[in-house]
């Protein structure tokens, strides 16, 4: 199980606690996401970013899409299949599986950014905007599988 994590709200104003936080989860920019193993400690820090980011389980088909449509090399240049045979030695599905079931990290990719740029959701957030959690109608913290739909919409 891989969570998503997206930043949802920017940085400017924040205190530096949260800015550290942020940068060590390898969130640079306002919507922007990245892949991790939940554990502890990632988990603790997600609670502590709660106001600034959105979270939770991604699936395969979602995976692999993010992967191919959104995944960089060094110089903003577009991740290819020929790259990751010749890094790797895998196509783009098996990459994409082996990432969902932690055979393989992101960072084992030479040259691959470990963080994914995205766009502005289609049709926006949530109807209560990006100051609400999202039990409560709005687009922060922990949101179980659906953060599948938001990815699909920021793809």
């Amino acid at each position: 199980m891989k969570f998503a994590v997206i930043q949802v709200r920017g940085g400017i104003g924040l205190n530096l606690t949260l800015k550290e936080t942020l940068k060590h989860l390898h969130l640079p920019k306002k919507h922007s996401c990245v892949l991790i193993e939940p554990s502890p400690t990632v988990k603790g820090m997600l609670i502590v970013l709660k106001d600034y980011v959105t979270w939770g389980e991604i699936d395969q088909p979602t995976l692999k899409l993010l992967i191919e449509k959104r995944g960089r090399l060094a110089g903003s240049q577009p991740l290819t299949e020929a790259h990751l045979k010749e890094a790797v030695k895998m196509n783009l599905d098996q990459f994409a599986e082996a990432v969902f079931t932690n055979q393989i990290s992101i960072k084992h990719v030479p040259g691959m950014k470990q963080y994914f740029r995205l766009k502005p959701p289609t049709k926006g957030f949530e109807s209560k905007g990006i100051k609400l959690p999202f039990s409560m109608g709005g687009a922060l913290g922990y949101r179980k599988n659906h953060i599948n739909d938001l990815l699909r919409r920021m793809i």
